[in-house]
Order: structure tokens, then C-alpha cells, then sequence
């Protein structure tokens, strides 16, 4: 995806959010803002990607401070307080088990920041509001059509705590005899979840696991190592959660690929690409 202009304001909260987390140190963080606004006034226009930009801003704040994982802690209370919620989701979808609660259920999880919000929310309301609303795109019989015609699917993961969610659909999906390979983060970026988050989930127990090889916010297909342009390329079904994965895969050529995304419309930039309202619920065929 190419930037909005709301883009550059999110950057930089972006930026200050985890330079907060990274260092204490007010001087270093004032050089890294000086860093970040340079880096933006030569980088930042029209067509410049969203991916790309937001990927080196949160490698500067990680060289700079010396911090390799700024997320740290919030990833790992992501996944502690999910865990915490399974119980609930999987009696919610004992009673209902159609795909498309499956698939509301991991669009939960790319709703909730489990870091950022722990306890001080409703998540019994949250789950069972959005297993009420309508997906505002619903592609769902287009994703059955793949089901059928495939057997086997990547899985590009977003984040933690949001994967606990991504394995009840996962397991739902090996229903279908799909053979599931799931990719991850090589190394930390925000909250993003990498191979030891999905381990510490069970996640291998149920699916191939990858790393993209890199870094990068969402996808960016030439950052990617050759073992996962490989993979990428050698499977003609994809689901991708997340925004960021959303950026990426419209700045690739998908050829003839079967791709959706699944997400929770977050900001007002999305919501223009995609034609829809913030905080809308989606599964769209890309």
C-alpha cells in the first residue's frame, strides 16, 4: 500500500510508542526523532511504501538504543492474557462451529492489542459483538471455493496474542485436509509474533512453521529471504492477517494467487484503500 498523509503522524507515534519502551534515555530519543523526521523528509511522498517506511523507522530505534525487542514484555503478555480468553472463545464456537465464526474469532484477535489493553476491557462483550456483526466484506464462499481446489495454504501471521485466535482457525482449516504452513517474524518488530511466540503457543503442533527472514512490517516480498520467496511463490492459496500483511500483498504481484485478508479496519488510511468505514470487520479476496 502507498501512503496516506495520515501515515506520517502514525509513524511517528509509532515511533515514540516504542522508543518509550526501548530506552529511558531522553537524549538518545531526541537524536532518534531527529533521525526518524530526516529520514521521513527525504522519504516520505507519493508512492512510497508504507511497509518500507515503517520497517526503518523501528530498525533505527532498535539499532540506536541497542534494543533488539522493544515489545518484549507486551508480547508475552499478548499471548498470557489470550491464552487466558481461550476457554471462552472455544465454548463460544462449540455451539456454532461454522467457518465463518472461525474466521470472526481471528479477526478478534487482530481487534484486541492484548499488550497494550490487558484486563481493563470487556472481552466477553467484544467476542460476542463481533460474532454478531456482518463482515462488511465477506468473501467467505470465494475462500470455500479455495478450500476446495487447494491442499495446502501459507498462513502469514500477524501478532501475538492474536495467533492464540489464528490456531482455532488453523485447526479448523486442517478439517478441510489442508496441509497449513504458517509464517512469522525472523526477528522482533512491534508486537509482531516470531517462531519461539508460536512454539510457546503449541502452534507447531498443528502446522509447518517459517519466518519471512527478516524484519519487516508486514510483507515486503524483496526483504524476504529466498527460503520464503520460495515458499511464497510455490503457494497459489494464502489467508494474511493484519494490516500490515494487507500493506504488503497489494504491493505484490499475486499473479494468479487465491489471497485474503483477514482484518479490522484500524485507521482511517486503510479504510480509504480498502473503500470501507474504520472499525469494520473484513474477509477480502485480494
Amino acid at each position: 500500500m502507498k501512503v496516506y498523509y495520515e501515515c506520517g503522524a502514525c509513524f511517528l507515534r509509532q515511533a515514540k510508542d516504542a522508543m518509550d519502551l526501548a530506552t529511558d534515555d531522553d537524549e538518545i530519543k531526541l537524536d532518534l526523532m531527529k533521525d526518524i523526521i530526516n529520514l521521513l523528509s527525504e522519504k516520505y511522498k507519493k508512492g512510497a511504501s508504507s511497509n518500507k517506511l515503517g520497517s526503518a523507522i523501528h530498525r533505527i530505534i532498535k539499532d540506536k538504543t541497542n534494543c533488539e525487542d522493544p515489545y518484549f514484555k507486551e508480547k508475552a503478555e499478548g499471548n498470557k492474557i489470550a491464552l487466558e480468553f481461550l476457554p471462552l472463545v472455544e465454548k463460544l464456537l462449540e455451539e456454532d462451529k461454522n467457518l465463518e465464526n472461525y474466521i470472526k474469532i481471528a479477526i478478534v484477535g487482530n481487534i484486541l492489542d492484548f499488550g497494550a489493553l490487558g484486563l481493563d476491557f470487556n472481552p466477553q462483550k467484544l467476542i460476542f459483538s463481533n460474532l454478531k456483526k456482518e463482515l462488511a466484506i465477506n468473501d467467505i464462499n470465494e475462500l470455500k471455493k479455495s478450500i476446495s481446489k487447494h491442499n495446502s495454504i501459507l498462513y502469514l501471521a500477524d501478532n501475538t496474542g492474536e495467533i492464540v485466535f489464528d490456531k482455532l482457525l488453523i485447526e479448523k482449516l486442517k478439517e478441510f485436509d489442508l496441509e497449513v504452513t504458517v509464517a512469522l517474524k525472523e526477528k522482533p518488530i512491534l508486537n509482531d509474533a516470531c517462531l519461539e511466540d508460536a512454539t510457546n503457543i503449541g502452534l507447531d503442533k498443528i502446522a509447518n512453521l517459517t519466518t519471512i527472514g527478516t524484519d519487516s512490517i508486514g510483507i515486503v516480498y524483496e526483504e524476504a529471504s529466498d527460503k520464503f520467496k520460495e515458499i511464497f511463490d510455490s503457494h497459489d492459496f494464502v489467508i494474511a492477517k493484519g494490516l500490515g500483511n494487507y500493506e504488503g500483498l497489494t504491493e505484490i504481484d499475486l499473479k494468479n494467487k487465491d489471497v485474503f485478508s483477514l482484518l479490522c479496519v484500524k485507521c482511517s488510511a486503510i479504510a480509504k484503500d480498502i473503500g470501507l468505514e474504520e472499525k469494520d470487520n473484513v474477509l477480502i479476496k485480494l
